[in-house]
């Protein structure tokens, strides 16, 4: 059975709130954005990514993953080190994004998740989608 999140094409688990690009006409979750595609859900969380990296200055897996689970809803220790033992790279390392962001988008789709199904092309659209280096 898949997960909510990939039920939903929502891979990252976003909270429904504000409008997104690719979002299903039929909002079924009550509680999460239902997409129309995976690459839009992975585009979404991309979004977010880019946000928190030129915005808030976010620019550590230790930071990133604080603000995207917070421990009040998730084990955060617990995922900032999943996702940087996924990437191969310490929690407090500086990120090259969008550079890496194809790793840390397949990190947190897996933790978020329990597993990353997606090829990476996939992947590769959605984080392209997300970061502005194509079009949609």
């Amino acid at each position: 059975m898949k997960t909510r999140g990939l039920r939903n094409n929502n891979p990252g688990n976003i909270r429904r709130g504000e409008a997104w690009q690719g979002m299903a006409p039929v909002q079924s979750d009550a509680e999460f954005v239902t997409f129309e595609s995976p690459v839009w859900g992975i585009r979404a969380m991309n979004r977010i990514l880019s946000t928190y990296y030129h915005t808030y200055g976010l620019k550590t897996v230790r930071d990133i993953i604080s603000r995207w689970a917070p421990p009040a809803e998730n084990d955060t220790p617990s995922y900032i080190n999943a996702v940087a033992n996924d990437m191969g790279v310490s929690p407090t390392a500086t990120l090259r994004l969008p550079e890496q962001a194809p790793a840390l988008t397949a990190a947190i789709i897996h933790h978020e998740n329990g597993l990353q199904p997606y090829s990476e092309q996939t992947v590769a659209e959605g984080v392209a989608r997300g970061w502005g280096t194509v079009n949609a």
